[in-house]
């Protein structure tokens, strides 16, 4: 089940959105308790569907997404259902409202029907909180799925809905699509606006962003997702120099002094190879950012965040599990000018993406440095053979959200043992439409996400 077919049989009267649901709902009886994927159902979802059906038989439908099913990660409003962002004391907090972006689905029709699972406070690159516990892959129920949006990677890789919302403040929509055979998207700062939501612990960083199957589901998802408001001053800019063709793509397949899988860097270097026979100039080099910084203050954006969360909501730090509590008196250490420092940092970094993009019209990357790793571990301790420390696996895209830039993670061929990569390809500010025809361009050549769908058909 893709969106873009889903909706297809809708409009061909070869099923209605009850009966979509309904299969989903039995698909996630029959998997999520293996995964633990899906936290929590809305109990408006039938109704939602039964308008929806109402609609196609009246000839009548809202847009593409009207009847499809799709769910929605923890740390994003969904009115009527738990929002618990991982964390204990919002065990029972049920929100009366959507946030803005859920709210765009449900004026589209779509089915908003679940909630998926996130590790605590989004901060995590595995999935695993103190409330609903852990998330496994559903290609290896062992592994993790990535986090932090493996809740939603999992479902829809294990045919829990053809599409899921979640959020990417440092590849968390990158990272599990790519643990889990899909396509995930991020867009660039305010290409869909937020409003109404949890407070941002992670400056500007973190973006919604659509999961799904294939490229052309992660189109249609963002058509109705982006554009601006009033609520998301950011939603308001439009770069003057808008990429709308390509012609030459860095490939960086390592970084200096951070260890790859190299099953992971042998499979991007040979989807390189696609995107030359697309046409494209492929150039392989060093990425010429210099990182160093933007890792030195990695950690403490996060902490920041939480010790201003911790004043604003003393009560949720109070009752967190000890690691975010000591996270935000770190950061109720640091004095303001760090935080002058972290800004500064950020600028220059934005300032020599935009510097690369000027020669370059994309960048290829891995978009995880590990194959996936025991669902209950934060992160691999060793990446070929190398000591790692908690982001090893995940050098390839903090980056590019400190940066605000639009990414988008597409499966390339998997592993020996049957695990799924992807590659992350990289564009200028706002060149989401760019990405996507790129991206189904290499899909067309090189369709892995076909069979990466082959698990939930099983």
């Amino acid at each position: 089940m893709h969106g873009n077919g889903t909706g297809r049989g809708f409009r061909a009267k070869q099923w209605s959105p009850k009966e979509a649901l309904a299969a989903v709902l039995d698909r996630l009886e029959a998997v999520n308790p293996q995964l633990n994927a899906v936290i929590a159902l809305a109990d408006d979802a039938h109704e939602a569907a039964e308008r929806s059906s109402m609609r196609y038989s009246e000839g009548r439908p809202l847009s593409p997404l009207d009847g499809v099913p799709i769910s929605i990660k923890d740390n994003l409003l969904l009115a009527g259902v738990p929002a618990t962002w991982g964390t204990a004391a919002l065990r029972n907090w049920i929100p009366d409202h959507d946030e803005l972006p859920v709210a765009r689905l449900r004026q589209a029709g779509a089915v908003l029907f679940a909630k998926t699972n996130a590790p605590e406070f989004t901060l995590e690159g595995y999935t695993d909180n103190p409330v609903y516990g852990v998330t496994g892959s559903p290609w290896a129920p062992a592994l993790t799925p990535g986090g932090s949006s493996g809740g939603a990677a999992a479902a829809v890789a294990a045919g829990i809905g053809p599409l899921a919302l979640g959020t990417d403040g440092g590849g968390s929509i990158r990272r599990p699509a790519a643990h889990c055979g899909l396509v995930g998207l991020k867009p660039s700062i305010g290409t869909i606006p937020r409003a109404d939501g949890f407070p941002q612990i992670l400056l500007d960083f973190e973006v919604a962003a659509p999961l799904a199957r294939c490229v052309e589901d992660a189109a249609l998802m963002l058509k109705v997702l982006k554009g601006a408001c009033l609520e998301d001053r950011q939603s308001w800019m439009e770069y003057p120099g808008r990429r709308t063709t390509a012609s030459r793509i860095l490939c960086v397949s390592s970084l200096p002094d951070c260890p790859v899988d190299p099953q992971i860097r042998r499979q991007v270097e040979k989807a390189a190879d696609t995107f030359s026979r697309m046409g494209l100039e492929v150039v392989f080099d060093a990425l010429p950012l210099a990182l160093a910084a933007l890792n030195e203050i990695w950690s403490e954006v996060g902490q920041i965040g939480l010790a201003h969360l911790a004043e604003t909501h003393a009560s949720w730090l109070e009752h967190a599990s000890p690691k975010y509590r000591e996270m935000a008196n770190a950061g109720a250490r640091l004095p303001a000018s760090r935080l002058w420092h972290i800004l500064d940092v950020v600028s220059r970094l934005r300032r020599q993406v935009d510097t690369l993009f000027t020669d370059t019209d994309m960048v290829l990357m891995p978009s995880i440095a590990a194959l996936s790793w025991p669902a209950s571990q934060a992160y691999p301790p060793t990446i070929d053979g190398q000591p790692v420390g908690p982001r090893g696996h995940a050098v390839f895209t903090g980056w590019v959200n400190a940066a605000g830039n639009p990414a988008i993670n597409l499966p390339v061929e998997p592993s020996h043992e049957g695990l799924p990569i992807g590659l992350q390809l990289i564009g200028p500010w706002q060149s989401e439409d760019l990405l996507l025809d790129l991206a189904l361009r290499y899909q067309r050549l090189a369709p892995w996400q076909a069979r990466y769908t082959e698990l939930w058909e099983r």
